[in-house]
């Protein structure tokens, strides 16, 4: 689900020019997010006294939310959900019988 998804994951694209490719999100806000090394894009910019000739410089371009997935350590996408215990909330995947912890949520 793409509402679990912050800044540090490791997501794959699920869709576009970049699908099966994988990354890690370098910011997000509510609808994209952008991955490093993905969806690269030229920015052509102005000479200035810096630059007297100009440049072209290429940068990433955010993707949309519903295009990403998160991923497992080799690059498989996954389903997560949010397992309840007494003191902390965590985001965790199945994998065969076993039950991995993504990452910790927030407190309760």
């Amino acid at each position: 689900m793409s509402k679990w998804i912050k800044k540090g994951d490791r997501i794959v694209v699920i869709a576009g020019n970049e699908k099966g490719k994988t990354g890690t999100v370098l910011s997000r806000t509510v609808d994209r997010v952008l991955v490093e090394g993905l969806n690269m894009r030229k920015k052509h910019m102005k000479p200035n006294q810096e630059n007297p000739k100009g440049q072209i410089l290429e940068r990433e371009a955010s993707l949309h939310i519903s295009n990403v997935s998160l991923c497992n350590a080799e690059g498989e996408r996954v389903k997560v959900q949010v397992r309840l215990t007494q003191e902390k909330k965590e985001l965790v995947y199945h994998e065969g019988n076993k039950e991995i912890i993504l990452r910790p949520l927030r407190q309760r």
